[in-house]
C-alpha cells in the first residue's frame, strides 16, 4: 500500500463521507471514510475534476 496522506473527511447531508489523499508521487486517492484500504486512484487533476463536477450537480446520479 502506498504511503497516502489523507485529508479530513468530507461529509454532505445524507451522503457517505469520503476522503481525499495524496502520495509523494503526485497521485490522488479517494475513499469512503473508514474504508481507506479500498480506494480509487488517478491523477490529482482527474480527481479534482470529478469532485468539482459532482459539486456542480453534473453527476448527482453517481451519489445515489
Amino acid at each position: 500500500m502506498p504511503d497516502i496522506t489523507w485529508e479530513d473527511p468530507y461529509c454532505a447531508e445524507g451522503n457517505s463521507c469520503f476522503r481525499i489523499g495524496t502520495d509523494a508521487e503526485g497521485n490522488a486517492y479517494i475513499a469512503l471514510n473508514g474504508q481507506e484500504d479500498h480506494y480509487l486512484t488517478d491523477t490529482l487533476e482527474a480527481l479534482r475534476t470529478l469532485i468539482t463536477d459532482i459539486k456542480a450537480g453534473k453527476a448527482d446520479h453517481l451519489l445515489a
